[in-house]
């Protein structure tokens, strides 16, 4: 029996979006330690012998912390054989999966990394908008809206400055200084969509802008996780421009 960690990006939601490497890792798992963003359906593929365990975070509250994560994965590893570390998109995208390569490797055990389709892009392309288009924007950045300390990241702050399309992960309790933060820079008319459980069959979303954005939220109900798409590539969305007029039509009357 051989050691080993395989790292699986899950990809954003709906099961048809990992891999097919990662389905064959997942095939000949012995444990298989999954999170709450990862498709549950995804375990079928998994050997009826293996031990399947939920470690994940829902609503800010975490079933393990890290370093008992960390923990299972040598413990488990050593005990069973192959563990596949079920994430998420891709783990290497806010994911801690390089957290977990280097803890496993620290105890003498084998890891592979398998990409997976990070949301950052697959969810705003399931809605046609590309993060990039020529003449619009060229560069698109992804920035966490949660922070070790709590507080807005700085890069932040920098990527409402620029023209390029900003992606925002774990953002939505933020939501409202993120929009602050564009307003201070006077970017409040620009395009934001806010996309809830993207790629899923009970996926929600919003679009409109940055002023009205937090309003638009709480009307239409839209919780976690979701993330946040702010810049002008929002606007080529034929919804944005329907959006947009409805809210300008009821503000007019």
């Amino acid at each position: 029996m051989e050691a080993k960690l395989t790292l699986v990006g899950a990809g954003p939601g709906n099961g048809d979006l990992i891999t097919l490497k990662g389905v064959r890792a997942l095939k000949t798992a012995d444990v298989v330690l999954y999170d709450e963003l990862a498709n549950a359906e995804l375990l079928d593929f998994a050997p009826e012998h293996s031990l399947k365990m939920y470690v994940g975070k829902k609503a800010g509250n975490a079933s393990f912390s890290q370093n008992e994560i960390n923990g299972l994965i040598v413990r488990l590893a050593k005990k069973r054989g192959h563990v596949v570390r079920l994430k998420g998109g891709d783990s290497f995208v806010f994911g801690r999966g390089h957290e977990e390569m280097e803890y496993a490797r620290d105890h003498d055990i084998q890891v592979e990394v398998i990409p997976g389709v990070s949301s950052c892009i697959a969810v705003p392309a399931s809605m046609e908008i590309p993060v990039t288009r020529r003449g619009v924007s060229e560069s698109f950045w992804v920035i966490t809206g949660t922070t070790q300390n709590g507080e807005l990241s700085e890069d932040l702050r920098l990527a409402a400055q620029s023209k390029a399309t900003v992606v925002v992960l774990m953002g939505m309790s933020k939501l409202t200084e993120i929009c602050e933060l564009y307003k201070h820079f006077g970017r409040g008319h620009l395009p934001v969509a806010v996309i809830q459980n993207g790629t899923r069959p009970d996926e929600k979303s919003v679009m409109g802008q940055v002023w009205e954005m937090p309003h638009l939220v709480r009307e239409n109900n839209i919780g976690t996780p979701a993330i946040i798409v702010l810049g002008e590539v929002v606007g080529l969305h034929p919804a944005y421009t329907m959006e947009y007029l409805n809210s300008m039509h009821t503000m007019v009357s």
